[in-house]
């Protein structure tokens, strides 16, 4: 496995299994390749494939298959795969649609891993085609055979030279993988990268995705080390929960970038709530890029661009940028595009301003831009760049050329060449001009530093570059423990309220329904009680203290302000009698009598403050989506909201209300005070559980939420809407969310042999300082047993590491950490699902005050317990034979030893779990 030096391996044993061969390696580095349907008619599909795989050498053996010639291009074909003479690693299959499913079949009984299907007629034709691509699908998963396609172009890969396509020619050599779900734009964009000389590490046309998907590819290049940085084109996500899981770890090291057409389409189908008429797919599918750390970009050339940058370039650690130019208007528009683009033109220190003035003339702009005047030569901007480039003040330089008849535009570009590039920040040059400036241009390209030929788009790769830097930042900050799951939520009487509904048969919770729900999670609702009589409502209101609202009580209507059901600032009985009257009118000569329930009767809240809106929504692709922002009557008039993907930290939760207009009166305007941004936060994280656990739970609308400062600000949900599944869907067929949230049902609680209690749980983001800490009582011998070499603790404890071991993704591992009464980590232990085999790889660690104890023995006994509740078969360990203690353990769990066939002196332990293995044991 590749690892970046930033971002070193945390785990070596689980390294030691990525060093088996991946699944996809059958497509993309195959030994040998068959061709079904291989032909030699003239513009035929199969003619096309043989004939680059003929023509591309990588390295392997070529078969066509065709039942009705001997030899294809003069090669021997063979009438079907079981007459092949060896094994096949790769099939790409060109015959007719009805006749595929029969192929893959054939493929899978020959044991043949990987398939590509270029054929077209599957689901884009019909039902017909769909009941096909089922039928694939059922033999590949049988057989764990990896399928890319249908309706594709193929894969290429440069670096084996590999070409299984039916493209006219061969793409060059490069670091980007270009991922596309159009086949007619692949081949638009090779033509294009030709004439641009722009290379690639493999090149793929993903087709239906059936099979392989995005998760899977952004996956497999994660690890691949000559692939620097993936660019995709993509029309649908897909199977969004690997889709993320994927980018979010790969983001990490390799930037991804992509082109979502569909930003035009209508934002979103008629919803019952305000909250599913606010959030568009579109907007979706940002919140979604925004959280996994994927770039989302609008044109091909910005694609390519940025992909170069961000893999060659520092990142930037702000959005401030120093320009130097030798013209005053393109500096002028490199700062209004970098300005509307998000960053900051930054402001030259003193120190700076003397050091330019000792070299410059006396006429230049003292300001930034940096104009250098017309007549610089190379010299003037390679001090120039030197000095901005030792400025603190700025995260970045661009410069700027334009050809004047004094201007050297090669020179200069040589100048910068061996001025060099800083080392902490992004240099970025805009050589304008045409034939005049190439040859700069080259110079400069050669040298690693990308140029653009307009310096607004320079200005704008800038902020883009600043703006994906930031995102990872906060993606990967320290959350704090807001809120403790098991502690302060009451889970029962959540599913009593939703039990109830689904019994009744019923699709919408009343609002006092649904302010149960959020009381049950913590979340602040004002007093509700019901009233089925005006009597009943006068002596409510008397014991609430007047004034309160009558609202109606019903369980089909949501909107009551719009059916007269509504009645604020009830000051005596009489007009709580009279308005409950209203109210039962209204609705009858509206709506119908069978609507209406009675009221709900409530204290009257000052509304000195803010209406805000929390809820959520379920989207087609992503599931449940939270959305927050200005709220109120007028909420889908000012839409002022921004929409975040769940689970939520309070860091991602800030991130979102950061992104609304109604963030900043939050934090205090015109002499009010400010609300407590802590306490939103909270709120919010508390709203993401209840969606994340609640699961029949289709909409959730919170509108208003108060934000009140009168008196000790505040936050308290005014009224609450909620929308069901039908109460007939399976479990299994409920929304899911597009991230797995923390997996709280594996916790328990344990005492050691001294009498020391400890709780077993999942490790969390926010467990970040706690591991440190945890490094801290390790011993060297601890250490060098764990990660089977030395590793100082200044290595092990680094940010980045530690980020790595705390922020995982639930479904690809677990992490148990035992945790004391005080809050102390003392060991950890470690589950990480292979994707080459249909197991985890498992590791250990005991702070050394606490081995000995049976915490290790209760560790591992859990384990396995989640591998089996998680599907898994197999279970494996690596350890050095000088780790006695770990293998007398493995040995007590019925673990098979032996030496690791690959790495010599490693002992490598297997245990088999829910597999027809064990069940011969």
């Amino acid at each position: 496995m590749k690892n970046p030096p930033s971002l070193p391996a945390f785990d070596p044993i689980h390294d030691i299994y990525s060093l088996s061969p991946h699944p996809l390696s059958a497509i993309f580095s195959p030994k040998s390749v068959a061709v079904i349907g291989a032909s030699e008619k003239d513009h035929s599909v199969g003619r096309a494939l043989l004939s680059n795989l003929i023509q591309n050498p990588f390295g392997g053996t070529v078969y066509p298959v065709n039942p009705n010639r001997k030899s294809v291009l003069g090669i021997r074909a063979y009438p079907d795969i079981q007459s092949l003479p060896e094994t096949i690693d790769l099939a790409v299959i060109a015959t007719p649609a009805q006749g595929v499913p029969e192929v893959v079949q054939a493929c899978a009984n020959a044991d043949i891993p990987g398939a590509i299907i270029i054929s077209a007629g599957f689901k884009e034709v019909g039902k017909g085609g769909q009941a096909l691509e089922e039928k694939i699908l059922e033999v590949a998963k049988a057989s764990e055979m990896r399928l890319i396609g249908p309706n594709c172009l193929g894969v290429m890969n440069t670096r084996s030279n590999l070409n299984a396509t039916f493209a006219h020619a061969m793409a060059k050599q490069g670091n980007v993988a270009f991922l596309s779900q159009s086949g007619a734009l692949c081949t638009a964009v090779l033509d294009w990268s030709l004439e641009a000389n722009v290379g690639f590490s493999v090149f793929v046309s993903v087709g239906s995705m059936l099979d392989v998907g995005w998760g899977d590819l952004i996956e497999y290049l994660g690890d691949d080390p000559y692939t620097e940085s993936i660019v995709i084109y993509m029309e649908t996500v897909g199977n969004a929960r690997t889709f993320l899981s994927a980018a979010r770890e790969v983001a990490l090291t390799k930037p991804i970038l992509v082109i979502k057409p569909g930003r035009t389409q209508a934002a979103s189908k008629a919803a019952v709530s305000h909250t599913g008429s606010l959030t568009g797919s579109d907007e979706v599918i940002d919140a979604a890029f925004h959280r996994s750390g994927v770039l989302r970009l609008d044109s091909i050339t910005e694609m390519f661009s940025m992909a170069e940058m961000l893999a060659k370039q520092p990142r930037p650690k702000g959005p401030r940028l120093a320009i130097l130019t030798n013209a005053g208007g393109p500096g002028v528009l490199a700062s209004d595009a970098l300005l509307l683009s998000g960053g900051r033109l930054s402001e030259l220190s003193q120190e700076t301003l003397q050091k330019l003035g000792q070299f410059l003339p006396p006429q230049w702009s003292h300001n930034n831009p940096v104009d250098i005047l017309g007549d610089a030569g190379p010299e003037r901007y390679a001090k120039a760049i030197e000095v901005l480039a030792n400025d603190e003040t700025n995260d970045g330089v661009l410069t700027i050329l334009t050809p004047q008849a004094m201007t050297q535009p090669s020179e200069t570009a040589d100048a910068l060449r061996r001025t060099g590039r800083p080392a902490n920040k992004p240099l970025l040059t805009s050589w304008m001009g045409g034939e005049g400036v190439s040859p700069g241009i080259a110079i400069l390209k050669d040298a690693g530093l990308p140029t653009f030929s307009y310096p607004d788009d320079a200005a704008r790769a800038f902020s883009a570059m600043w703006r994906f830097s930031e995102n990872l930042r906060s993606l990967y900050e320290t959350p704090r423990l807001t809120v403790d799951a098991s502690k302060e939520f009451d889970r029962n009487a959540a599913s009593k309220v939703l039990e109830e509904a689904k019994k009744a048969n019923r699709t919408i919770l009343n609002e006092f329904e649904s302010k149960r729900l959020l009381e049950a999670y913590g979340i602040p609702t004002v007093p509700t009680l019901l009233a089925a009589s005006p009597k009943e409502a006068k002596k409510l209101a008397e014991m609430l203290g007047f004034p309160v609202v009558l609202k109606l009580h019903s369980n089909t209507i949501t909107h009551k302000t719009d059916v007269g059901g509504v009645c604020l600032n009830l000051k005596t009985p009489e007009e709580v009698s009279k308005a409950f009257v209203n109210i039962q009118q209204n609705i009858e000569e509206k709506v119908g009598p069978g609507h209406f329930l009675g009221v709900s009767v409530q204290p009257m809240v000052d509304l000195k403050g803010y209406e805000l809106i929390l809820g959520s929504s379920t989207d087609s692709q992503f599931g449940p989506v939270i959305l927050f922002g200005a709220g109120g009557v007028l909420v889908e008039v000012f839409k002022d909201q921004a929409i975040g993907i769940p689970p939520l930290t309070d860091v991602l939760a800030r991130r979102i209300i950061e992104k609304t207009k109604i963030a900043a009166a939050l934090k205090g305007i015109r002499g009010r005070a400010p609300m407590d941004m802590a306490m939103l936060e909270a709120l919010l994280v508390r709203f993401s559980w209840l969606i994340a656990e609640q699961r029949r739970i289709v909409e959730f609308d919170i509108n208003p939420l108060l934000a009140s400062f009168s008196g000790t600000p505040s936050f308290m949900a005014l009224d609450a809407r909620v929308l069901l599944a039908d109460p007939g869907l399976p479990e299994d067929l409920l929304p899911t969310l597009a991230i797995r949230p923390y997996p709280e049902r594996y916790f328990w609680r344990h005492t050691t042999k001294t009498d020391m209690s400890y709780a077993l749980r999942p490790i969390r983001p926010e467990d970040v300082p706690k591991v440190q800490h945890f490094h801290e009582m390790l011993s060297d011998r601890s250490v060098s047993l764990r990660y089977l070499s030395p590793v100082l603790f200044q290595e092990r404890t680094r940010q980045e590491r530690l980020v790595r071991a705390c922020f995982i993704d639930y479904d690809k591992e677990i992490a148990l950490v035992a945790e004391t009464t005080d809050g102390q980590v003392v060991a950890i232990g470690r589950l990480k699902k292979l994707p080459q085999r249909s197991g985890a790889s498992f590791s250990l660690l005991v702070a050394d005050p606490y081995q000995r104890q049976g915490i290790g023995t209760e560790i591992l006994t859990r384990l396995v317990e989640i591998a089996r509740q998680e599907g898994l078969t197999h279970l494996f360990a690596i350890m050095t034979p000088e780790n006695e203690l770990m293998r007398r353990m493995l040995e007590k769990f019925g673990f098979r030893l032996r030496f690791h066939r690959k790495k010599t002196g490693l002992v490598e332990g297997e245990l088999a779990i829910n597999s027809r293995e064990k069940e011969e044991e």
